[in-house]
């Protein structure tokens, strides 16, 4: 403890520290006085992304002065006034012996329990249809430039940005205050993102997946594997519908997703050439039994949501260059209703691992989108099931929203969970962190009904395929049930086995599966104990 404050004040790393030798109500409460510490206390959160750290008994040299247990609840009592100033609150408290008698570490949060809506856009398409750019036009309220300058918001590895090509999921977020939109300035700046989670009172979080055929299996990762509420398809005007957005299409209905078009590129082509995408993207989402509706007004939009239903199709025409119709996608997301997420939140906490990193000085984190449940910084949690079948002990130290630090999480949020009591080399996408209390069991076998949609031959037992649950991504064994043998067309009850390990599933997961250019997709029906 007295090394890393020695190492906090001689490096001044840590922008968001504030050491105070004591706080006393009499002084420290006066309204200027108080005032002038609110400010300076949300300086220090601003610096460290919504948390700001107190070392209370600490001279401002990080030379320990310690205190009494008397003075010390004093100075926390202070703190908390000084903090609720600004809507904000201890979130954890750690108190330490030393030679002069006590010192206090103390978190200062936002109080994130106000109920925020989260609606989470999976984002589709084929490579080169805009996909990219138009959230990224979106979220920053940047023009394009007509050479993928918005894009670059997305696309952060180096092979994405010399080829111009998606190759992993992003994330990308705006929001609405008192329902004006608010976007985000600068979307490589951490600081700026973590300020609107903080600002908006409905956040749009886009899961921008991939076009390009080759990472098929990311895209249904992005669509299968996050709790989404709405698809986004883009569809270029120039081109117009490939057989890849009939296959995202077909992806996004598999889920049982209301779906949302984006006609984009319509400042590269004529009138007529527009009109002709139009008519394709009608004819298609007709063939598979949605009604389209062409959004034209801000009052279609927002008819549209007032009578939202998986069967009404929106379609806009945008442009990231000239910014038309980015107002009606506005309107639109602004009144698209939320599936209430309140009976998932009263669950057992429970999260489906997507992505794992190793973050220096913070450690093992993972993120995914929240199933169910709630979860808070410092809960002892599970993590697993591991090969055998196992579960890890581990615990939540911090947690973080799009880059806003939370006392906690629920339902519905995408969030990185920093984890501590695991080697990062023993987590694996696929697995579950949970509270004990969680259902937990590991599944090796389960029965699925299933429609075989494209296969060259017979599927016979013994066929093998992959199988995306989830964030998961496995091989399987088949199994037909009903018949000796399926083909293409065919619909029927099936046997499945996860060829390496066990994974947490559970009755009515909806399933797709692939193997070269074959697709099926399902439903979870039965756990095989």
């Amino acid at each position: 403890m007295i090394s890393s404050i020695y190492n906090i004040t001689k490096k001044g790393e840590r922008k968001n520290i504030e050491f105070k030798e004591s706080l006393k109500i009499d002084y420290h409460l006066q309204k200027d006085r108080k005032q002038r510490l609110a400010s300076q206390m949300k300086y220090r959160m601003e610096r460290g992304n919504g948390e700001a750290i107190y070392f209370i008994g600490v001279d401002d040299d990080g030379n320990l002065i310690g205190l009494s247990s008397q003075n010390i609840e004093e100075s926390l009592f202070v703190l908390k006034n000084v903090a609720e100033e600004i809507s904000s609150m201890p979130l954890k408290i750690e108190k330490y012996s030393v030679d002069g008698g006590q010192i206090a570490r103390v978190f200062i949060g936002k109080n994130n329990h106000s109920k925020k809506d989260h609606m989470l856009v999976g984002v589709a398409g084929h490579v080169d249809h805009g996909k990219s750019t138009l959230v990224g036009t979106l979220t920053t309220g940047s023009l394009d430039n007509g050479s993928g300058r918005t894009r670059i918001f997305l696309d952060l590895q180096k092979h994405e940005i010399e080829r111009g090509l998606s190759a992993d999921l992003s994330f990308a977020i705006y929001g609405f205050n008192n329902n004006e939109p608010v976007r985000v300035k600068n979307p490589l700046n951490k600081k700026d993102k973590a300020k609107l989670v903080e600002d908006c009172n409905k956040l749009i979080c886009f899961v921008d997946t991939v076009g390009h055929e080759p990472w098929l299996r990311t895209t249904i990762r992005g669509i299968v594997g996050q709790k989404l509420d709405y698809g986004l398809v883009t569809v270029a005007a120039d081109q117009g519908p490939t057989h890849i957005t009939k296959e995202h299409l077909g992806i996004i209905m598999a889920m049982e997703l209301p779906v949302v078009v984006a006609i984009t590129k319509i400042d590269m082509v004529s009138d007529e050439r527009v009109i002709e995408t139009k008519n394709k993207v009608f004819d298609l989402l007709k063939l598979v039994g949605r009604i389209p509706f062409m959004i034209k007004s801000t009052e279609d939009a927002k008819f549209v949501a007032e009578n939202a239903n998986p069967h009404l199709v929106p379609i806009i025409k945008v442009s990231s260059l000239t910014g038309e119709g980015l107002n009606l996608l506005d309107e639109l997301f602004l009144n698209l209703p939320i599936e209430s997420k309140d009976k998932d939140s009263s669950k057992p906490f429970m999260m489906y691992i997507d992505k794992i990193y190793s973050v220096v000085g913070v450690g093992v984190v993972v993120s995914g989108t929240i199933r169910q449940g709630k979860v808070k910084s410092g809960e002892k949690l599970l993590l697993g099931p591991d090969g055998s079948g196992k579960f890890m002990d581990v615990r939540a130290k911090s947690i973080e929203m799009h880059y806003y630090k939370k006392d906690s999480a629920e339902a519905g949020e995408v969030v990185g969970i920093s984890i501590k009591g695991v080697n990062i080399d023993n987590i694996k996408r696929g697995m579950i962190l949970c509270s004990p209390d969680y259902d937990k069991t590991p599944v090796r076998e389960f029965e699925a009904d299933v429609a075989i949609l494209v296969h060259p031959t017979t599927i016979k037992e013994g066929y093998e395929c992959i199988t995306h649950i989830e964030t998961i991504s496995e091989t399987v064994k088949f199994e037909p049930l009903d018949k000796e043998y399926m083909s293409a067309g065919d619909k029927g009850k099936v046997r499945m086995r996860f060829k390496y390990r066990p994974f947490c599933i559970k009755e009515g997961q909806k399933i797709i599966f692939r193997e070269g250019r074959s697709k099926g997709i399902g439903s979870v029906t039965k756990i095989i104990e």
